[in-house]
């Protein structure tokens, strides 16, 4: 539903968000003004003390008020309620109501400080109860009027002109020339939303230094959030009650799908490939890459214990024993990084904790074990981080020997440069060698950090033909398919099951978009029975056949063409956006470059029920998929847990073992140690 529009201009909120607010509020006023009406009836008549023209005013006022307010509060919540996302046509009303609404918080104004002057001036002498009856009062409207003042900002939106109405039929010279105004309007409108971006984010980074690698990057940054939301009406109370029904569709799907399905084996995966192996080498490796983190990781996955274990050697000087470690000023991402893989001082080459934006914190060191020169690179862990990520634009990436299109992901792109200079022109690959020249070369990473592995590889491979790559959890828009072909000899990207990052790219943040206006422009509800239920059902469960997604009486196949509603949602047709038509439609074409995930892909997915006990056995099943499994993005509860290297590292032992863990989602973080060496 498009933003409302009052005091002539558009918000960030639509006239069907103001049923919860308003519900909450009207709660309030009425135990208020039953409280009131209270404290007037038991004093009525004798009102035995200084000032009591001013308190019989103040509280006879206050009971007016209050009724008039409540009275508003019911039309805005009944009218609010009507209608559904689409269909504002039952709520014309609401900006009246508004401004109604808004012209009573000047009586109140006026009467809050009425009642401040009685309990400052005139409230000697009498009864104590009615003292603090008083200035409860007196603070509750002035809290009222704070969060009010806080609400307004909060919904404010500097792009929110009023939406221009489209042009009227003219002569073909008038439509022309009113087109090129069109045209202008939206290019204007544009530079001006690059820029409210980029201020936001310098206002979010504004402990950062504001030098030119992070001007650039807002500004990229800025672009891309700007051509994903610039040609949308939806508000975000819109985007979450299609999130909480794609939720309940996908659910549909699997309840309805054949059990017996089982991912198909890549193509691409060598005959006779020893799964099992591969499974063991990533549960031995996935714990160098969580190691990567940190302490704070490690104290995450140790609630009880970690703190204990790491302040033996944290908050010393170790200046001249741990001269290869940089960026770790007390010691404790090392003193962390040494009790999750086991290894000693004298098996790391090199620590550097050092990181700003494109520049990611990594280590090399000897695994004795497999005999293999480990670097391991970490994931996202900090605000440099995120911007690194949100640096989403393609990068050229030209290597010796591809063919084709050589793209991949601009911050993780640059990110992998910086480790590639670090590890070859300050020579610490050579100093590694030096040591264990018999050993082979082997990368890994999860998350951010296994992005940054995968390029890093496909820089290394022509001068490290033996070399191996783990991605834990990869970003899905990364390589271009020319360059995910090629890593395929040489990279392994593991996922586990409904991981939102490995599907995160910018067509299928699209894909999610067109969804999302497909299944709320064809929903019947209003909005605020969607969320509620849609709350529930995240919550306590249910049968998603409870909460039907679509218009009655309408059959799949009449959905595919546009609807008027969907229309409704569009600001213009800019080229982030497509119809809603089949993907086989020939005016379908991809606004982006699609990039996909690195190498062969190890799918780990979790048997039985997506809702179990906190107590019951958790098991998983693995087997080779593609990169044509990961197009679409999949709205669950677990689409973040997945994501966790203690929850994948959990997974990936229990497939390597021989019993399984037993997890709850709320609590497995603090039941088991997630960083054990596989068996």
């Amino acid at each position: 539903m498009p933003g409302i529009v009052v005091f002539g201009r558009r918000w960030g909120i639509a006239s069907d968000d103001l049923v919860f607010p308003g519900a909450f509020e009207l709660f309030i006023r009425i135990i208020w003004w039953i409280g009131t009406m209270i404290l007037y009836t038991y004093h009525k008549g004798h009102f035995d003390c200084n000032g009591t023209g001013v308190l019989h005013i103040y509280l006879i006022g206050l009971l007016v008020v209050l009724a008039l307010i409540i009275l508003s509060l019911c039309a805005i919540v009944y009218v609010s309620a009507q209608g559904t996302i689409t269909n504002s046509g039952p709520r014309r009303a609401i900006p009246a109501l508004v401004y109604l609404r808004a012209l009573l918080y000047i009586p109140e104004l006026v009467w809050a400080c009425l009642g401040s002057f009685w309990v400052s001036d005139d409230s000697r002498g009498c009864d104590p109860a009615t003292v603090g009856a008083v200035i409860a009062a007196v603070v509750a409207s002035w809290i009222i009027l704070l969060f009010t003042a806080v609400g307004v900002l909060f919904v404010f939106d500097p792009l929110g002109n009023p939406r221009p109405q489209p042009p009227t039929m003219e002569p073909l010279g008038v439509r022309d020339t009113e087109r090129g105004e069109g045209r202008q309007f939206f290019s204007t409108a544009r530079s001006l939303a690059v820029k409210v971006w980029e201020s936001r984010l310098r206002f979010l980074c504004c402990c950062m230094p504001q030098d030119e690698s992070y001007r650039a990057a807002f500004s990229s940054i800025a672009q891309l959030f700007t051509g994903f939301f610039s040609d949308t009406d939806l508000v975000p109370s819109d985007i979450a009650a299609g999130l909480a029904l794609l939720h309940q569709e996908h659910d549909k799907m699997e309840l309805s799908r054949d059990p017996d399905v089982i991912v198909d084996h890549s193509p691409s995966s060598p005959i006779g490939e020893d799964l099992e192996t591969e499974l063991e080498k990533a549960a031995h490796f996935m714990k160098f890459a969580a190691a990567a983190y940190g302490w704070p990781l490690y104290i995450y996955s140790h609630l009880l214990t970690g703190l204990c274990k790491l302040s033996g050697d944290c908050c010393r000087s170790r200046t001249a024993d741990y001269d290869i470690i940089g960026g770790d000023h007390l010691g404790c991402h090392f003193a962390s990084i040494l009790q999750t893989t086991g290894l000693q001082y004298r098996d790391f080459i090199f620590v550097s904790f050092h990181n700003q934006i494109y520049e990611v914190p990594f280590y090399v060191a000897l695994d004795h074990k497999r005999e293999a020169i480990l670097v391991a690179v970490r994931g996202t862990l900090s605000l440099r981080d995120v911007l690194t990520d949100l640096s989403a634009e393609c990068e050229n990436l030209p290597i010796e020997g591809v063919t084709g299109a050589s793209y991949a992901h601009k911050g993780i792109c640059q990110a992998a440069t910086y480790v590639y200079k670090k590890l070859v022109n300050d020579g610490i690959l050579n100093q590694a060698f030096s040591v264990a020249p018999e050993y082979k070369l082997v990368i890994t990473g999860h998350s951010l950090g296994a992005g940054t592995a995968s390029v890093l590889a496909v820089l290394l491979r022509n001068s490290f033909p033996t070399l191996q790559c783990y991605a834990f959890s990869p970003p899905g828009g990364l390589l271009s398919k020319a360059l995910a072909d090629y890593s395929k000899d040489f990279v392994i990207s593991v996922v586990l099951g409904k991981d939102l990052v490995p599907r995160l790219s910018i067509p299928n943040m699209e894909d999610l978009k067109r969804r999302i206006l497909k299944i709320v422009s064809n929903c019947n509800k209003p909005k605020y029975t969607i969320l509620m239920q849609g709350c529930w059902y995240e919550l306590f469960g249910g049968d998603p056949d409870d909460f039907p997604t679509e218009m009655e009486e309408r059959r799949e196949q009449q959905l595919n063409r546009p609807l008027l509603g969907e229309e409704s949602l569009i600001i213009h047709h800019s080229s982030s956006y497509q119809s809603l038509a089949s993907d086989d439609s020939p005016v379908h074409t991809p606004a982006h470059v699609p990039l996909f995930l690195p190498g062969r892909i190890l799918h780990i997915i979790e048997d039985g029920p997506s809702r179990r006990s906190c107590f019951s056995q958790v098991q998983y099943r693995a087997d080779w998929s593609n990169e044509m499994a990961f197009r679409s993005i999949l709205i669950s509860p677990r689409m973040l847990a997945d994501h966790m290297p203690d929850i994948l590292l959990k997974a990936l032992n229990t497939l390597t073992s021989d019993r399984p863990y037993v997890l709850c989602p709320s609590s497995a973080n603090s039941q088991h140690d997630p960083v054990r060496s596989a068996p």
